[in-house]
Order: structure tokens, then sequence, then C-alpha cells
């Protein structure tokens, strides 16, 4: 018996028993990633379902090895209504919150399931590998205050000590044993990017407890991420027996990998960014999802994506192509068609008795009621734009939609006299996109060739449509318009085929 195939994603255990609480909380160390989008799509798409809440968190609390970029902090916000459809219903920053995490590391000193630890991190290994318990460990509570307080001095030095979270030194997995709690940043050197914070703070939580503690402080009742933080899971369920609290319900997704966008990190494309390798984070080469809306996808095609692929913890890996054939079906019915001629060459034909003063072409094959387009063509001579390409294949040719035309002599390298042979359809002339010169204006394509970003002269034909919108260049695939440049041309950005 063949297993049907379930759509869209699996309950969530015990959702009908409480009000559910989600949360997406990424790192503002640069704006979203393509791969961040799984995370805003599926537990936005949860907190809809169950008519529950979505909580943005920015787990912002390194500012020395991954630190927080100031604008990234709006982007996110302004992505994640994106790509979710709504905004969140609550945003939260943990970097406002530090006093709020300073108070838990004081309750658990005071109960011994905490110590400040001054063991080097060579040192401290060793001790974690041989399954001993550090001296530190046994400091009374009135001497790990006194650390603590010292830790929090101005003149502190980074990693001249930690607080832990006391475990057990023999559980079976290594980073289980007394895992490191708080640590000591250098905020002169490295302030914080929010003018608010900046070198307020010297001693910040680490992420698995700040996390484990706003989880919880925020009411969150599922947590879905990726298998590869089980570990976190578990040192977090620890502490939240040591504090007599419930963790929430929590759901696992494997790998996903696509092809073409290789391996990127948020951390890397900034270096990049900032080294000029890449225009800016909408940069169209870039797996980010302002490349992806700059480039025109739809929303609900990324949603669409990440659903289909669901909750499964297989590491997987597709090609682009999977995504552009649901946004292909997104965008197409709304797309209206354009002739786009890239590096323009000229035929100059006289017109005659039956050339007709105009063509009509549908803006949308599939959709008449959107309407036609009228190219209207000027007597006497109509200068006809051809495409390179095409320029230099078998002559005579079809200009689409017109008639048959054939090249009588050469005027200029790239200008033509030509001539019209027939205008009805008898035999089959290679068939050609073109603009006549009166309905073209000049215009630019972004898009990416051979892995590289190039600017496409050409013309585009003349319309009124608004920047933002979704076109389909015939012959040549999706493109969004987006302005003007310097010069006057218009400006595209490719989509894809």
């Amino acid at each position: 018996r063949k297993t049907e195939r379930k759509e869209g994603l699996p309950d969530l255990d015990c959702a009908s028993e409480a009000n559910v609480v989600l949360r997406f909380a990424p790192n503002p160390n640069g704006p979203l990633s393509y791969g961040h989008g799984r995370g805003v799509v599926i537990n936005s798409e949860y907190a809809k379902k169950y008519n529950g809440e979505l909580i943005l968190r920015f787990d912002d609390t390194d500012t020395s090895k991954k630190p927080p970029l100031l604008e990234a902090y709006s982007q996110i916000c302004d992505e994640v209504e994106w790509l979710s459809g709504f905004p969140p219903h609550r945003v939260i920053y943990a970097s406002d919150r530090v006093e709020e995490y300073y108070g838990f590391a004081h309750k658990m000193l005071a109960s011994g399931d905490a110590y400040v630890c001054r063991c080097s991190a060579e040192e401290f290994k060793i001790y974690r590998e041989e399954k001993q318990e550090c001296p530190c460990r046994q400091n009374p509570f009135e001497e790990n205050l006194e650390l603590w307080n010292q830790m929090k001095l101005q003149d502190s030095i980074p990693g001249s000590a930690v607080v832990r979270v006391k475990t057990d030194m023999t559980l079976k997995n290594p980073a289980l044993r007394d895992w490191p709690a708080f640590r000591i940043q250098d905020t002169t050197k490295h302030p914080h990017p929010r003018p608010e914070i900046g070198s307020k703070y010297r001693v910040w939580p680490l992420l698995d407890f700040q996390s484990a503690i706003e989880d919880h402080l925020q009411g969150v009742t599922h947590i879905i991420r990726g298998k590869d933080l089980m570990d976190s899971t578990r040192k977090q369920t620890l502490l939240y027996e040591k504090l007599g609290w419930e963790y929430p319900e929590t759901l696992y997704w494997g790998r996903v990998k696509i092809h073409e966008f290789g391996g990127f990190s948020t951390s890397q494309m900034r270096a990049d960014i900032d080294e000029g390798h890449y225009t800016g984070w909408d940069d169209p080469r870039l797996p980010t999802l302002g490349a992806l809306r700059r480039r025109g996808y739809d929303p609900s095609a990324i949603r669409k994506f990440w659903i289909d692929l669901g909750l499964t913890q297989k590491d997987i890996a597709v090609p682009m192509s999977t995504l552009n054939s649901l946004n292909a079906k997104a965008v197409d019915p709304d797309a209206p068609r354009l002739s786009f001629v890239r590096d323009p060459h000229t035929v100059i034909l006289d017109t005659n008795s039956e050339t007709p003063d105009k063509i009509t072409l549908p803006v949308h094959p599939e959709n008449p009621e959107k309407g036609v387009r009228e190219w209207h063509l000027e007597n006497g001579v109509i200068k006809v734009k051809i495409a390179g390409d095409d320029w230099i294949k078998h002559w005579p040719k079809r200009l689409k939609d017109f008639a048959d035309i054939g090249i009588k002599n050469e005027k200029t390298e790239r200008e033509w006299e030509g001539e019209i042979i027939r205008y009805e359809r008898l035999d089959e002339t290679p068939i050609v996109h073109w603009l006549p010169e009166n309905m073209a204006q000049p215009a630019v394509l972004l898009l990416e060739e051979n892995g590289g970003l190039v600017t496409a002269n050409g013309l585009l034909e003349v319309n009124d449509y608004p920047d933002g919108t979704v076109v389909q260049l015939e012959r040549m695939g999706f493109a969004i318009l987006e302005g003007f440049t310097d010069d006057g041309s218009r400006r595209l950005v490719q989509l894809h085929g």
C-alpha cells in the first residue's frame, strides 16, 4: 500500500494544551541569509496555525567573535515581516536584559549550582577530559561572589575567569560537564554597537545560558532548531532542572544545502562586503533574503519551499531550480511580458502599403483580461532593433508577430539596410525578438553569468510599470524593475529563467 505524503507541517505536541509561543532568535551580526528563512517560515507558520505568538529575539550578547551589526536590527525586523507576512508579536533585545541574567547568575552562585572558575581554557580542558573536578568548584559562596564582582570591573581581563554551571564532571558527554555560562569581554576594545549599551557591561552571558533563561521568561512553549544544537538542548535541560523549570517541547531539522550557494557564512559575507567583493547585503550573487527580495522572489514561494521540506532530521541537498520552479508559479500569473534587446543592432526597413501602423501584443498570453500592448510603427522607415546574438545567426529572420526580413547591404558594422520579404508566416524562418526604435528605451539588466555579476546593456520596451514590478522578458525569463541609472537608463535585475 502506497503511503500518502502529508502536506504541510506536522502537528506540535501539547499544542492544544497551552498557548503556543515560538521564537526566532538570530544573531544580528548581519541581515538574514536564505538559511535563516527556514527559522522564520517554520516558526511563523506554527504561530499562524495555532493562533500563537512569534517572538523575534536578538541574541546579541557576543561583542567580539560575532559582533552585532547596528543596521542589521532594522533589516531583520523588516525581513521577518516580509517573509512571514506579519510583524512579530514581540521584539526582544538580549543586550537590554543583561541585569536580568546577572540576577540568575547570583542566584545560582548562592545556591551552589554555579561557580567562578579561574582555570585557563587549556587547564579546564584537561579536567574535562579526565572527568576531574577543578579546584575552583569547591569555592564557598562568599569567594564566588567576590570573584563575580571582580569579573564585572572594567579592568577585568578576558579569559581570566568564567562562571560555570555545576553539572557532573563524569557525564558521558564532555560538552555537558560544568559548561560555561558567563565570560569577560573587552568592551573597551569591542563595545556593543547599540549606543545605549556600548561599554556598559564587561561580563556577558554565553548563548546557551542567555537563550535558556530568556525562553523561560518569555513563556516559549516550543523550540525548533537544527539538530546540530542538540547539545544546547541537553545543557539547557540540566539548567532548567536546577531552576525547577520545565523545558519547552523541542523539534529539530537537518541541514539543507543549496547547490548553487556553496559555503557561505554571515561573518564571511560581512568581511567580503567590507572588502568590496560584493556591492552590499542585497548583491544578487549572495544567498541572503535581501538579495532574493531584490531579485523579485515572492515570499510565498520561499515559504512553500521550506514548508515542503518540513522538519526532517535528514540532511538534504537541493538545487536552486526547486525554489525557482515554485517562484515561477507564484509570479507568472501577474508578470507582464516585455521585450528586452541585449546589445542592440539596427536594421533599417522601408515600409510599404501593406505595413500595419501598429502591432498588438498581449500583456500576458495566458491572461487576456490583462489587456494588450501596442507598438506603433512609423511610416516610411522603421528602425528595427535586434539582439547582437540574433544578429550573427542565419538570415533571413522573422521578426516575431510582424514579418520576415532579409538584408540588402551593410551601412556600418552594427547597422544594415534590410527589406521586408513577407508579412504572413509561410515557412520555418527563425523567429527573433525585436523592438521598433520608437518603442524602446535604454536599459541595463543586472544578471549572473559564470558566477560573476554582469551588466547587460540594451533596450527595453517602453512601459509605465512602477519599480518593484516583476516582469517576464521575452525569451529571457523573469526580472524586476529597479529604478533608473544616473544616465536615465531603466534598470532591471534578473530573477531567474
